[in-house]
């Protein structure tokens, strides 16, 4: 008792939540349950970015492979953002430059 006396704001919190996750799972529960299930045969259906059979670092070469595109890709719109910003900020600082 002298817990929750001292933590009423967490006790409240505990109970609210438990009372909210019972009323999610009592209303919810057998479409929750059936979307899990959708969502596990879909993940075993994906194509996961390494080979089981390989040892060592090989095992990740696709995975590697993805990583290094994506970080390219990402550096090259990055530069392509920021050199747009640059021109069409130079743009609009002569259009709008008063004399």
């Amino acid at each position: 008792m002298a817990w929750i006396n001292a933590n009423f704001g967490t006790f409240i919190f505990l109970v609210t939540s438990i009372v909210v996750c019972a009323f999610v799972w009592l209303r919810y529960g057998t479409q929750l349950r059936k979307f899990n299930k959708e969502v596990w045969e879909e993940l075993n259906k994906c194509n996961w970015p390494w080979d089981p059979t390989q040892k060592g670092m090989k095992k990740y070469k696709e995975l590697r492979d993805s990583t290094v595109m994506v970080v390219v890709s990402t550096l090259l719109l990055a530069a392509y953002v920021t050199g747009m910003d640059l021109v069409l900020m130079t743009i609009v600082g002569l259009l709008t430059r008063y004399h």
